[in-house]
């Protein structure tokens, strides 16, 4: 099944959203790296984090259903990874969401 890229939040919601969640994760990502389908994004090792970017993808899936997400957590003191993906136009659109 094939979903549209598109967030079915309006302009007032999406801006509320990146205030809150969005703005709290983008200011402690240590890396973003693009990938083929998408960025990957490195969280600090805090197991807040790991809690924090798990509420971050049940708002994400809820408004934004064509998005694939991975949380990867590396052992021991390692960082915690929040990837995300999907089709075609999946970047651009992370990009101007995350900017």
């Amino acid at each position: 099944m094939s979903l549209p890229v598109a967030c079915s939040l309006t302009n007032s919601e999406l801006q509320e959203r990146r205030r809150s969640v969005l703005q709290s994760a983008r200011s402690v990502v240590a890396e973003l790296i693009e990938i083929e389908h998408g960025f990957r994004y490195r969280f600090p090792s805090d197991r807040i984090w790991i809690k924090e970017l798990a509420n971050l993808v049940e708002l994400e899936h809820q408004c934004c259903p064509f998005l694939e997400f991975k949380i990867i957590v590396e052992p021991g003191d390692g960082p915690v990874w929040l990837e995300m993906t999907g089709p075609d136009g999946t970047k651009e659109f992370l990009a101007e969401i995350f900017r």
